[in-house]
């Protein structure tokens, strides 16, 4: 099988590229800038921001880099920005996530791709929740990121409708694992440090993903002769271990070997102090639930989760301690 994966020296990217040369896969990536972080049998096709292609792919890029490909994963997109000083956030989040996509499976439809599978984000859905999210729950994006990428998924069906290749969308929530970014990687250094958390008494409900399980998931959705029900199809992912922020820090603790340091603190207290400082995003993060039904997935495709909580956890942490050693 010959696949195309955008994204591929992030962090899920480099997991899924792993996969995929494990199962004899030929594999490109699509790269802003050449990467020695990609294995040598990888072919990388460089061309620049990816917003510049959004309008147009008059250097003939797209065309390279599709020439031969039967899949294309399509993984590469503008997160969350710290202090983003754009003029227009919205506009700049569509060129890359909505605009950029929809040229390349264009791009893809074309030249002959059979199936695009697009990773998108449980945001699609909601940032909170009192039952677990489906598939059939009407979208509800509270934020730019997840604004431009349903509207990159429509555009996506649509184009399913309008041609031969098969489109598969796979929202996924929080994903944990080795050298994850963000808060994960965060916490991860606070659990290892021991530092005192007032996160002692949150009984919240959040589904994640472990790295190990997604990979699977999205190499599962790449291999048509394995999913043909996966044809114009989305998919909410998670591990179906959900847990309270406590019993996350707490398992996350213990991967390390360690007691957490947890203080039970009122989360009334925590929300209205976050809110009086504007970080009401954070406190929902912490204290809100967030909670994914992935049976579909397990009960269309027969997919199961290769690896536990736990496990995936132990392996994060002592991939830490090795990255510790060496700084």
């Amino acid at each position: 099988m010959r696949v195309l994966v955008t994204g591929g020296t992030g962090f899920v990217g480099k997991a899924l590229i792993a996969d995929l040369l494990s199962k004899s896969c030929e594999v490109k990536a699509l790269v802003r800038q050449s990467s020695a972080e990609l294995p040598l049998s990888v072919k990388q096709v460089v061309v620049g921001d990816f917003a510049n292609l959004a309008l147009d792919d008059s250097s003939g890029f797209l065309r390279e880099a599709l020439n031969g490909v039967e899949v294309v994963v399509h993984g590469a997109a503008r997160v969350h920005v710290m202090n983003d000083e754009a003029s227009d956030p919205l506009t700049e989040f569509r060129k890359v996530n909505r605009d950029f996509t929809l040229v390349l499976a264009r791009k893809a439809a074309e030249s002959g791709v059979k199936r695009f599978v697009f990773l998108s984000s449980i945001g699609v859905n909601g940032n909170n929740n009192s039952k677990p999210f489906t598939e059939k729950d009407k979208p509800s994006p509270h934020d730019i990121y997840a604004i431009s990428k349903i509207e990159a998924e429509h555009a996506l069906l649509a184009l399913a409708k309008e041609t031969r290749m098969e489109v598969v969308i796979i929202r996924p929530p929080l994903v944990y694992g080795s050298n994850a970014p963000g808060n994960f990687g965060s916490l991860l250094k606070w659990m290892n440090k021991r530092v005192p958390l007032p996160l002692g008494a949150i009984h919240n409900q959040r589904s994640l993903v472990a790295l190990d399980n997604l990979v699977s998931f999205i190499s599962l959705c790449a291999d048509r002769e394995k999913s043909p029900k996966a044809e114009n199809q989305m998919f909410l992912i998670s591990d179906g271990e959900d847990v309270s922020t406590t019993e996350l820090l707490q398992k996350v603790a213990k991967s390390f070997d360690k007691k957490p340091w947890l203080i039970p603190v009122a989360v009334s207290w925590m929300s209205f102090a976050a809110r009086l400082i504007g970080k009401g995003d954070v406190a929902n993060r912490l204290f809100g639930s967030l909670q994914v039904d992935s049976s579909k997935a397990r009960d269309l495709l027969g997919w199961k989760p290769v690896i536990t909580m736990d496990h995936q956890l132990k392996k994060t942490a002592d991939a830490y301690l090795e990255n510790e050693k060496t700084l």
